[in-house]
């Protein structure tokens, strides 16, 4: 055995004693990393195909194990596809600037786009407010009501902005934005750019002026900015990992997407975008044949000389999806999209298309990580069941001649990976991630692929009451009876029945099986949905503020803070009851003292429109949410094992 994992200690040294003399931002050190990658990938590839394959006869063996083969070349494609992507990264924030425009109420007008259908008071309320209170001379704000709700309407007019309804919801947000971009061509004076902002995206004040400093190139189309959110994500908070573990989204925004920008393959991303009125003119409004129609805005701008460029700043802050159904439905929808997308004259194989080939190629490794990646993740489910309860040997080695081939690829790709991504991705995560949401992913695949018109566009719910635990039980009995296959599989080979072949060959099948089962086990837990108490985010502080009571002004230190109230350190507390100001981020915000605790008081500000608008803008404007500069595996493997033993 000794002997077998050589090669991956050995590269395991190698890659510890390189990565110190490399720079993340260097492409020639993120080249080096992604050709070692490709050359461990290539040498298990050439090995898988000419080693482990059964004869070719029509067997058992046979039947299963060359599609399997090509299935797992074909996520080996999808792996090479974005080693090539990250070979290089750029970061625009040096370019972005915040100038004169920020005041002048001559500077080019922006109409902010607030796309909304069903969102429940409290979330348009806090993205509204935002919006209204951003620092940019010239611009105006438009609430898109796609759920015509008399309520929003009077809540738009009291918070100063516009409001547009139309009489059906035809396309659905494609449609509603179009509806909008009619309506405001119509108007004396015509936008020069657009904001689009879904209804849960809080801007900070300085969005449009960071953003459309990046809009003097006359070339560029679209300029999008990352999502950030102020909840944890459902995996996050399942396995109780919000302080170690970001949201999933980090990886794609954070390095997937300035990577992405390198290359010129950036994409419109929907909201927290500032896109070109003009470029939107030329191609008709925002396509219509996707349910991802931000994609495909920026392959039709492309197509008319518009690129789209990406600037990685916190520039909006929105709502993760909170449960793990509208965090799958939001996925299923992200790849039922890209399907139509590939079988569309936008495609990366269209005849139609004006694309260039970096275009195509970065669709192309967009429809591999969808559909080959996730196929092979299922796939790689059953195929330990079949030789273990059948005998069916799909891959015809053993353990050892494995780990001399995979496990240098493993190591040097997976080490890469992490330290290009600061973390962010780490091996046993991303298969937790992707086989949470395989079975809707699938389906959507092959639902675009066969039918890639008249699909409806799927909202991501967003607030309601969460404050019970519940199980998602038609996830849990698909991964609980896979577990329970694989726990058989494992005791009936090497317990009930056990053979030599089991013997010889069985180890390849049993280690295989036993990450398989904890890895299912983990996605078990994920199905359990644990109850979120609050209805808004409270973040710890250690920072000093001023306080007025009756006139008078004292220092006390903020603990922790949330757009409905805070917790204050003071050794003369007010009484409860009692109304004072708080001075935060340069705004006094009316607040009632709640409660004394042991070593200061609570307060919760005042429900006044007046107030709230204070303290939206207060919150949001600050630092609250937190940004993950790296991420280690050790605090995220011992809270999985809190959340799996404690």
């Amino acid at each position: 055995m000794m002997t077998a994992l050589t090669p991956g200690l050995i590269t395991l040294g190698a890659f510890m004693a390189v990565v110190p003399l490399l720079r993340r931002d260097s492409t020639m050190a993120r080249s080096f990393l992604a050709v070692v990658s490709l050359v461990f990938l290539l040498r298990y590839l050439y090995w898988r195909v000419t080693a482990t394959l059964p004869p070719p006869h029509l067997t058992a063996d046979a039947v299963i194990g060359y599609p399997f083969m090509l299935l797992e070349a074909a996520s080996l494609v999808a792996v090479a596809l974005s080693l090539l992507f990250l070979s290089r990264t750029i970061d625009r924030t040096g370019a972005a600037r915040i100038d004169g425009r920020a005041i002048d109420p001559h500077a080019p007008l922006i109409d902010v786009l607030i796309c909304t259908y069903n969102e429940e008071r409290s979330i348009l309320e806090r993205t509204i407010i935002g919006a209204t209170g951003m620092e940019y001379g010239n611009y105006r704000v438009w609430v898109l009501d796609d759920g015509r709700r008399p309520w929003l309407r009077r809540l738009a007019s009291e918070l100063g902005c516009h409001y547009l309804a139309r009489p059906d919801n035809h396309h659905a947000k494609a449609g509603n934005i179009n509806h909008a971009l009619k309506h405001v061509g119509a108007l004396p004076e015509r936008p020069d750019f657009v904001a689009i902002l879904d209804a849960d995206f809080v801007p900070r004040p300085d969005f449009l002026a960071r953003t459309i400093s990046l809009m003097d190139d006359a070339s560029v189309g679209v300029v999008q900015t990352p999502q950030h959110f102020i909840n944890p994500d459902p995996i996050q908070t399942n396995l109780a990992a919000t302080d170690v573990w970001p949201d999933e989204q980090r990886f794609f925004f954070d390095i997937l997407m300035p990577a992405k920008d390198a290359w010129g393959v950036a994409f419109c991303c929907g909201t927290s975008s500032l896109i070109r009125y003009a470029g939107l003119v030329q191609i008709g409004g925002f396509p219509t044949d996707s349910v991802t129609e931000d994609y495909l805005v920026t392959l039709r701008l492309k197509e008319r000389g518009f690129n789209t460029i990406y600037l990685n700043e916190r520039l909006t802050i929105g709502l993760a999806p909170e449960g793990l159904k509208e965090y799958i439905t939001q996925r299923a929808r992200w790849c039922l999209g890209l399907m139509q997308i590939v079988r569309g004259r936008s495609g990366p194989f269209s005849q139609d298309s004006k694309l260039s080939f970096i275009d195509r190629l970065s669709l192309v490794d967009a429809f591999m990580s969808w559909s080959a990646v996730y196929t092979s993740k299922v796939a790689g489910l059953m195929v330990p069941w079949l030789f273990l309860l059948f005998g069916i040997k799909a891959v015809q080695a053993d353990l050892t001649e494995l780990l001399r081939f995979f496990l240098p690829f493993y190591v040097w790709h997976g080490l890469s990976m992490a330290w290009l991504s600061h973390g962010r991705s780490l091996a046993m995560m991303t298969d937790v991630s992707q086989l949470i949401a395989a079975p809707a992913v699938l389906k959507a695949v092959a639902a675009g692929l066969l039918k890639p018109k008249g699909h409806k566009f799927k909202v991501t719910a967003k607030g309601g009451d969460r404050d019970r635990r519940f199980v998602e039980w038609p996830l849990l009995r698909i991964y609980g009876c896979a577990l329970l296959i694989t726990l058989a599989a494992i005791a009936y080979a090497f317990i009930l029945h056990l053979r030599g072949e089991n013997i010889a060959y069985g180890g390849l099948a049993l280690a295989w099986s036993l990450y398989n089962a904890l890895i299912l086990t983990v996605v078990c837990f994920v199905c359990i949905e644990q109850p979120r108490k609050r209805k808004a985010e409270r973040f710890d502080r250690n920072e000093p503020i001023l306080l007025r009571q009756d006139g008078k002004w004292h220092l006390a230190r903020l603990a922790d803070i949330s757009i409905t109230g805070a917790r204050l350190i003071d050794p003369d507390p007010p009484a409860p009851g009692s109304t004072i100001d708080c001075r935060i981020y340069g705004r006094s915000i009316a607040a009632i003292v709640v409660r004394r605790t042991t070593d200061g008081f609570a307060v919760r500000f005042e429900e006044g429109m007046d107030t709230r608008v204070h303290a939206i803008r207060a919150f949001y404007a600050g630092e609250y949410v937190r940004a993950y500069r790296g991420v280690r595996a050790l605090p995220v493997g011992k809270a999985l094992l809190m959340r799996l033993f404690g």
